[in-house]
């Protein structure tokens, strides 16, 4: 018998295999799929059914707060300013209602890899399911707080379309209040005129209507995971960006320790052939793209010798960094052009323009206020966690209207 393929069936199949090589290329390569539409609920829907990981390790379900009278599902995240300037106000809900049969779980909707570097500028932390832990144990909630950047599935069904954005259900689970907590968008709880969220559980305690159910919430967009190609195009640009190396001597790093600008400054100190400067140069180029929007600067001196020059600067391209945006157009308002030097000087003549609290060791970083002041510093390699915390410390966690 012979077990050669037919001509025809040859064909057809050498024909789907040249249309798979084109076809799946171009799939790939398509423009990202049209967002679902996201309905908010509707007052008196019924609660939509969940089963979530949180920060405690465990699974998360509905049925698990059966026996509250009023359950509140809090959509809210790591990094908006609004949600972290919410925070102080739900724990203090919480606590005041803990005697009223009254349960509150919170849920994070964002998509992690859908939000940019210098969307967290106000946060240490990202989206990530292991940044909530962080994040939770920080700030000590007293709620419990779940991951739903997965599948965002929990999110679409409620309707989430900020962080924070608040829903309350009665005790057969039917919604009576959608909205905002208060209505305030700041950090401060003096700014406050309007407790929504608080005059809604009251009216539920007391069997009465609630007078506005339904009202706007505001706080940093949800991050749908199709918007992932942002984040990809907004690396890209960045990571075509020029990396610069300047010289600069002992007047230059005066001016940049006097700092006379308004922006928080960070100095790393490192060497082409120091391996720790080298472990935590990523962490730091990340650092200066985190905060480009928050009026922050991240500058490099190596301690190179001058002949190392064109060494020093292969190794920051490699490293890609760039000035972000943002920085770049500040920096230029100052009159200068880069953000990496390499000092000509000795060890003790850096140490006295710098920091003569520095002992020489490599890597060296610190952090200068508007007007000089060193309000961090470090020897060796830093943890960028603590670094980022010393930032967003003085920086502030939300948006002030001062």
């Amino acid at each position: 018998m012979s077990t050669r393929f037919p001509l025809n069936l040859m064909v057809r199949f050498q024909f789907a295999t040249w249309l798979a090589s084109v076809t799946i290329p171009a799939l790939l390569c398509a423009a990202p799929a049209a967002p679902e539409e996201v309905k908010t609920l509707e007052i008196g829907a019924p609660a939509p059914d969940f089963d979530l990981p949180g920060v405690d390790g465990k699974q998360h379900t509905l049925t698990d707060y059966r026996d509250a009278d009023i359950l509140a599902i809090l959509f809210t995240c790591n990094h908006c300013p609004s949600a972290q300037g919410a925070e102080s106000r739900i724990k203090a809900i919480v606590d005041d209602y803990a005697d009223a049969s009254f349960q509150l779980v919170a849920i994070s909707p964002n998509d992690p890899e859908s939000v940019r570097l210098n969307e967290l500028g106000y946060s240490v932390y990202g989206d990530t399911l292991e940044d909530m832990k962080k994040h939770a144990a920080d700030f000590e909630f007293n709620f419990p707080f779940l991951y739903d950047g997965e599948t965002q599935s929990v999110s679409k069904a409620y309707g989430a379309t900020a962080t924070p954005h608040l829903f309350l259900f009665d005790k057969e689970r039917k919604l009576r209040y959608a909205g905002r907590i208060d209505d305030s968008r700041f950090g401060d709880p003096d700014t406050i005129k309007k407790h929504d969220a608080r005059e809604a559980i009251n009216a539920l305690l007391a069997g009465e209507e609630i007078a506005e159910p339904v009202t706007r919430a505001h706080g940093c967009s949800t991050k749908w995971a199709h918007k992932r190609h942002l984040v990809t195009e907004y690396n890209e640009k960045f990571e075509a960006k020029e990396v610069t190396l300047e010289s600069i001597d002992v007047s230059g790093v005066e001016a940049l320790r006097a700092n006379s600008t308004d922006k928080l400054r960070l100095v790393n100190l490192w060497a082409t052939w120091c391996g720790p400067c080298l472990g935590e140069m990523p962490h730091l180029v990340e650092i200066g793209r985190q905060f480009e929007t928050r009026g922050f600067d991240m500058i490099t001196i190596s301690t190179d010798s001058t002949e190392a020059m064109e060494k020093t600067k292969i190794l920051l391209g490699r490293f890609q960094a760039a000035m972000p945006d943002l920085t770049e157009a500040s920096v230029k308002e100052e009159g200068r052009t880069t953000n990496n030097y390499l000092f000509d000087g000795s060890t003790d003549e850096l140490a006295e323009a710098l920091d003569p609290k520095w002992q020489g060791t490599l890597p060296h970083t610190v952090i200068i206020a508007p007007g000089g002041e060193i309000i961090y510093r470090v020897s060796g390699e830093i943890e960028p966690d603590e670094v980022k915390r010393a930032i967003v410390e003085k920086l502030g966690r939300w948006y002030s209207p001062k």
